[in-house]
């Protein structure tokens, strides 16, 4: 769309992407982010006004959203942000401790040098984002950095069960980065080191542990638990 001057606004139709997918991943972006509350009421006119596009493609990615566990269908209410409790939480981390000391031992059998550096970076760019207490753009680093090790384990099948795990792991972790983040680089530290020196029990070790200290605090910062 044209603005005088010759400026143009980009909008969400302008994409060659399904329109679905993009109020898709805007939705889930904007309930992991915390714009849209746990527990706060998402009707399919707000969203539609929200995202300038119409019911339809609203309608779509709610039932998505709803199978992916971020909403919940309420009765006499609608669809509602779904709330963290301490079970959603424990069988999340159940998931994670089993799928990340497994991904992590393979990487440090399988990771090459590249693989390394690439990890190093990624926690590079996670420190800068803590330093900067850019928390939002930290969050999304943890998750690359976890989808990364699942990468570097050349395990198709890990890959493919983590893809959902992660925004959830996302929505988590940003609900407490500014108090776990720190610890969290520690952690990440030493799984890299573990998978560098190609030591997968050390690396699995350093998974299992990141996780469980990962779950504690993720438990523990809730104030309703």
């Amino acid at each position: 769309m044209d603005q005088p001057g010759g400026a143009r606004i980009r909008t969400i139709g302008a994409d060659h992407v399904a329109l679905r997918e993009q109020v898709l991943t805007e939705l889930r972006r904007r309930i992991v982010d915390g714009e849209y509350g746990q527990g706060e009421r998402l009707t399919e006119t707000r969203l539609a006004d929200d995202f300038g596009v119409s019911r339809n493609p609203v309608r779509e990615a709610l039932r998505v959203v709803e199978a992916e566990g971020f909403v919940q269908i309420l009765p006499r209410r609608g669809a509602v942000v779904a709330t963290l409790d301490d079970t959603a939480v424990r069988d999340l981390f159940a998931v994670r401790q089993q799928l990340e000391t497994l991904a992590a031992g393979l990487a440090a059998e399988r990771a090459n040098a590249d693989d390394v550096a690439r990890l190093r970076r990624l926690l590079d760019d996670a420190n800068k984002a803590s330093e900067a207490k850019d928390f939002d753009q930290l969050a999304e680093l943890n998750s690359a950095f976890h989808r990364a090790v699942i990468e570097v384990s050349g395990n198709r099948w890990l890959h493919s069960i983590s893809t959902a795990m992660y925004h959830h792991v996302h929505w988590v972790f940003r609900v407490g980065a500014a108090q776990r983040a720190p610890h969290s680089t520690e952690e990440h530290i030493r799984l890299v080191d573990a998978i560098a020196a190609k030591d997968p029990e050390a690396a699995s070790t350093a998974a299992g542990l990141h996780v469980a200290a990962a779950a504690k605090a993720a438990l523990g910062q809730r104030p309703t638990a």
